[in-house]
């Protein structure tokens, strides 16, 4: 379930809480959450924290030993999580790596994913390097509104599915496609290149808005979703069409909202967002 926003919220209070601190040691529970890297866990011990950053829905932590940096990428995935001591957790037997610190022993990163569909790698430079290239299209809040336009011109997909194409569009998931379509009148299976000049810069505007909005918010805490330090975040309250199948339009329209099944459940209002195919 985490997308942008709570991989967002998840690097910024890490980034506070550890940068200049230095790993006393590293446990790792199981040998296959390492996606790539698992030998080199030993180098981390004694290195020291220098930022912690977000590309798509994965953090990237980055760690100096001498004139050496190597980097932690940990993927959220569907129930990823990575906690702070404060942060509660329900079922500690998915915990699958931990992270202590030199002089300070109230502060541990636990890295906790039940369904395990996230992974970790220890990469240095170059294969840092070579996973952002591999995994990471364009960042929804960095790419430039030319470019996202030029971008929806090029691709005869259909809306939905390339917002939450992560190898061209990095870090949308469902529930803010939804949100984001919603917002700007749009159907999920409109066809991208179709779109009038005015509509994908609308579509852009009203991306980037929703996005941002979450992160102030702390994300959305649907299911087990919790930032590191333990709290819930509040953009749920702010969810228009997310799940609210059967119930009425926040537009007041007069139609409910539906649900669309393919490969991953659209919620639309019929009327609002209207399948046309110039829109």
């Amino acid at each position: 379930m985490p997308e942008l926003p709570e991989a967002e919220v998840a690097a910024r209070q890490l980034r506070a809480c550890l940068s200049g601190k230095r790993v006393a040691d590293m446990w790792v529970g199981r040998p296959d959450i390492i996606r790539e890297g698992g030998e080199s866990i030993g180098w981390y011990r004694g290195s020291l924290v220098r930022s912690v950053t977000r590309q798509g829905k994965s953090v990237i932590v980055e760690l100096e030993k001498g004139a050496q940096q190597r980097y932690l990428v940990a993927e959220l995935g569907m129930t990823g999580l990575l906690l702070l001591p404060t942060a509660t957790i329900k079922h500690p037997q998915h915990i699958h790596m931990t992270v202590t610190f030199d002089r300070h022993p109230d502060i541990t990163v636990r890295y906790w994913n039940p369904r395990r569909f996230g992974r970790l790698s220890l990469l240095d430079r170059e294969g840092l390097d070579r996973y952002i290239a591999r995994r990471f299209g364009h960042d929804p809040l960095l790419i430039g509104q030319e470019e996202f336009v030029g971008l929806l011109r090029r691709h005869r997909r259909r809306l939905k599915p390339l917002l939450m194409h992560q190898q061209i569009i990095a870090g949308i998931g469902n529930i803010y496609a939804n949100e984001i379509l919603f917002r700007t009148a749009l159907h999920p299976n409109a066809v991208a290149s179709r779109l009038k000049r005015t509509t994908a810069e609308r579509l852009y505007r009203t991306m980037q808005a929703v996005l941002r909005e979450a992160i102030a918010r702390g994300g959305s805490s649907v299911k087990d979703f919790f930032a590191p330090d333990g709290t819930e975040g509040r953009y749920k309250e702010r969810h228009l069409v997310y799940a609210q199948e059967n119930r009425p339009c926040h537009n007041g329209c007069g139609a409910v909202i539906r649900r669309l099944v393919s490969e991953r459940s659209s919620f639309y209002c019929p009327l609002c967002q209207k399948n046309r195919r110039c829109p």
